[in-house]
């Protein structure tokens, strides 16, 4: 038997990385990717004294009632809406993210995403797979170009202002709505313009969504927000899933109301609406926007780094880096 602390990671990840615990923790990894029932996890929890989990991971006060070691639960990824952060509060648990390593893949990707739907790709690709050629018609497959288009961002923080960077490339001016607008030197910086939500819906050409899951922000996007953008426009979401909703927008892309989408997350994951499945107007991706080898490592040493410092370890010891909840500390 060993008297260190015990740490459970609830999904495979990078061994060498993981490995930085162990001359502090005890450490179980799990060897295969799965999603845990609420019983499972809280058995899991049950005697850790710290958790590395993954988005699938939803925990709560059910799952951390037998957990009366447990100092800290680390998530691996920005967003935080699968853990109860009132409850781990309350139970005096603290709760840390990876903010700011993934931020330049996540734009990345946002941009492939965006001009994916815009060029047609994914339903291009899949005609040409199915055995079809229609590249020399004249007017077969067109798109719509972005150069000179304006893009809008609805959630302006690391991710947002990545995003709107990389609008320069392609002459595109910048408009953005945010609970709090940036300061001057930042929005300079980005080439960005704060506006009211009903005129980032109405201007935007494509709206980039980039905001946090809370509940506040569900449904932010619905059928009547739907309503007041172009029928031009694209949606792009890499946010969460919930954040629209995806009933109301395969109604809208079904009908023409709305040009087209790409989405990375979705209502009700790893469900996807069948209506949005059923449409050639939308790109779909099973949430990987932050899916590079270097960013996942990035997040898994963050992670590690949070776990390390809550038990005084590492250059941040008593200092963890990306506490959400600091007040438990």
């Amino acid at each position: 038997m060993t008297d260190k602390p015990r740490v459970w990671v609830s999904r495979p990840t990078f061994p060498g990385v993981i490995a930085r615990l162990e001359p502090h923790f005890q450490v179980t990894v799990e060897a295969e990717e799965r999603k845990f029932s609420q019983s499972e996890l809280a058995a899991r929890l049950a005697g850790q004294d710290a958790v590395i989990v993954g988005l699938k991971d939803r925990i709560g006060a059910a799952e951390i009632g037998a957990a009366e070691r447990l100092r800290i639960v680390a998530n691996l990824g920005v967003g935080y809406d699968n853990i109860d952060l009132d409850a781990m509060s309350a139970a005096g648990i603290a709760v840390s993210n990876t903010a700011d390593v993934l931020n330049e893949s996540v734009a990345d990707y946002t941009w492939a995403l965006l001009l994916g739907a815009a060029r047609r790709m994914s339903a291009a690709e899949r005609w040409l797979r199915a055995g079809h050629w229609q590249a020399t018609e004249f007017k077969a497959w067109l798109g719509t170009d972005v150069r000179g288009r304006t893009l809008g961002i609805l959630g302006m923080g690391r991710i947002g202002q990545a995003i709107a960077r990389r609008a320069l490339g392609f002459g595109m001016p910048v408009i953005y709505h945010n609970r709090t607008p940036l300061p001057e030197a930042d929005e300079r910086g980005c080439n960005a313009r704060h506006v009211d939500k009903q005129q980032l819906l109405r201007e935007s050409d494509f709206l980039v969504l980039a905001l946090p899951l809370t509940t506040q922000t569900r449904h932010a996007v619905g059928a009547v927000e739907l309503a007041q953008m172009k029928p031009t426009a694209m949606l792009i979401n890499i946010a969460r899933g919930g954040i629209v909703d995806d009933a109301a927008l395969a109604t809208a892309l079904r009908e023409r109301r709305l040009a087209g989408a790409a989405l990375d997350v979705f209502e009700g994951e790893p469900k996807v609406h069948p209506a949005l499945l059923a449409l050639d107007n939308v790109v779909l991706s099973p949430h990987i926007a932050s899916a590079t080898t270097e960013t996942r490592r990035a997040m898994t040493s963050v992670a590690v780094d949070n776990v390390l410092a809550m038990f005084g370890h590492g250059p941040q010891a008593g200092r963890p880096p990306n506490i959400l909840n600091p007040n438990v500390l």
